[in-house]
């Protein structure tokens, strides 16, 4: 899937797990940017390239495996710690996911979005033993 095989996306999950799993200790956001370097320092792996569209979809597959890992346990999505470098959003991919996930409903407004992911980050922070670093 996305030019990548089984055992390069388990490497790339692990690594991605591990490093917002850290982002969520220390009760801190990252951005797509530096979740990509990481990425690549950790594993070895070529990065995402940001300018392809197929690209930014394989993260957001990522992400969604890193969520599948991790939400039997902490109830949350921990990818809610994963925004936009410019603006202090998660992105339209973060909450189609929890509609499919049954987490948020369809249609949901711009209020509920933010409250949801408000909520997602809380509880994030506080199953991983943090609490939000002040802005």
């Amino acid at each position: 899937m996305y030019n990548r095989d089984e055992e390069t996306w388990e490497a790339l999950t692990v690594a991605g797990r591990e490093f917002l799993t850290e982002c969520a200790a220390d009760g801190k956001l990252t951005d797509y940017t530096t979740l990509n370097r990481e990425l690549a320092e950790r594993t070895g792996l070529a990065g995402f390239d940001f300018h392809r569209p197929d690209e930014r979809a394989a993260l957001g597959h990522l992400l969604y495996r890193v969520v599948e890992s991790t939400y039997p346990q902490a109830r949350k999505m921990l990818s809610a710690v994963v925004v936009y470098g410019n603006s202090n959003d998660p992105g339209t991919g973060f909450y189609a996911l929890a509609t499919e996930m049954d987490l948020l409903p369809k249609g949901a407004s711009a209020e509920q979005k933010l409250a949801f992911w408000s909520d997602q980050l809380t509880g994030i922070f506080a199953h991983y033993g943090s609490r939000p670093a002040s802005a």
